[in-house]
């Protein structure tokens, strides 16, 4: 019986010596991907790099697209399904790692311009696996949170949820968790465009960490300039990798789409790409996956560290968002091999906390860090 022919994306970490049980497997970068290299692969694991649709599958024949990543914009899912080629995702796979993310990030601002995150409201727009799990860390950051989640509203009432005019009037932080979606009631591209940034009382931080067509960046970047808000973290922009110098060097945060790119979420999102393909396939396998590396130092000692500080030295030791801001602004054409080659970080559960201050300690305990 002839084996899977797979052709997959080089840069996905922990797939290498897991694919091959279940099939032959070749791999390229994700921007090498092209008619000619897929064209007698019964299947792709890839990543966001490449977008998948008629001009690069038709006549192939691939029969599965297997994504590592929670979103799926970079997949024609309209012609794929007119076309009988399955598409498959993970979602789920790194929410904690963005939540990871927005909350360095959100200590990171709140050092920089000297606020305390407990008189803060955030609205977050998007609650599905990430949303949910910024909202609950934000929460325990002492927070008020607003949710925004229009479907979710129409399926589960209006209890929970608040309308995007009463976040942008109320809110001193909006982050952005939404898929890109351009139709439809809900659509999402250039939620935040000229409109929304038009008139917002309390001129709040802009957070996105989700797909860089949900902020319009002309739009972002004039609202900086003009001082409509206060300032800006950007993962996910508009025309990656070619991204706007402009846009770069006004964020507070920049930093080359890695927000989900822990190593925990990317050993699962490669474990449900290998899922995904034994399922579709109904292949009879049980492969062995990669274990994941311990960090470093996975002892964080806060003795010597004031109270207050505790919080955002622990997080920061798993995760410091400043250090890639420097490199990208530094280095914004190198944005392809920062993202390709980024060093996986490990999050909160990988560390264990000494000395701490008993109520920080149990702060950072219910984010996910253990305690000695």
């Amino acid at each position: 019986m002839r084996r899977l022919r797979i052709l997959a994306d080089a840069h996905i970490p922990y797939l290498r010596g897991v694919a091959e049980q279940v099939g032959e497997v070749e791999y390229l970068p994700g921007n090498r991907f092209t008619r000619e290299a897929i064209r007698d692969r019964d299947a792709l694991i890839v990543r966001t790099v490449t977008h998948f649709g008629e001009e690069i599958l038709s006549g192939s024949s691939v029969k599965l697209i297997c994504s590592a990543t929670i979103g799926y914009d970079h997949i024609d899912t309209t012609w794929c399904d007119r076309q009988g080629v399955a598409w498959r995702t993970a979602p789920g796979c790194n929410a904690a790692s963005v939540e990871q993310y927005i909350t360095a990030s959100l200590l990171h601002l709140a050092e920089k311009h000297r606020f305390t995150l407990r008189t803060m409201t955030i609205g977050i727009v998007g609650v599905g696996n990430v949303g949910s799990k910024v909202a609950a860390a934000c929460r325990r950051l002492g927070m008020r949170v607003l949710l925004n989640d229009p479907p979710r509203e129409e399926r589960e009432g209006e209890g929970s949820f608040t309308d995007l005019e009463s976040i942008r009037r109320e809110a001193d932080f909006i982050t952005f968790h939404t898929p890109l979606t351009r139709a439809g009631r809900h659509a999402t591209f250039h939620l935040a465009d000229d409109h929304f940034f038009a008139d917002l009382p309390k001129k709040p931080f802009i957070l996105n960490a989700a797909r860089g067509g949900v902020t319009c960046n002309r739009s972002l970047t004039e609202a900086l300039q003009e001082g409509k808000v206060r300032g800006a973290v950007i993962d996910c922009w508009e025309n990656e990798p070619d991204i706007s110098r402009e846009l770069l060097q006004l964020a507070d945060i920049a930093t080359p789409h890695i927000a989900g790119y822990s190593a925990d979420g990317k050993w699962t999102a490669t474990k449900m790409s290998i899922e995904n393909l034994i399922q579709f396939f109904a292949m009879d396998a049980a492969p062995h996956y990669a274990s994941i590396p311990a960090p470093e130092q996975p002892i964080i000692d806060l003795k010597d560290i004031p109270g207050e500080s505790q919080l955002a030295h622990a997080v920061w030791h798993t995760y410091d968002p400043a250090k890639e801001t420097t490199a990208l602004k530094a280095s914004p054409e190198s944005f392809y091999r920062f993202r390709s080659e980024y060093p996986l970080r490990r999050e909160y559960h990988a560390f264990t906390l000494r000395n701490g201050d008993s109520r920080i300690s149990d702060h950072l305990r219910q984010l996910g860090f253990n305690l000695e």
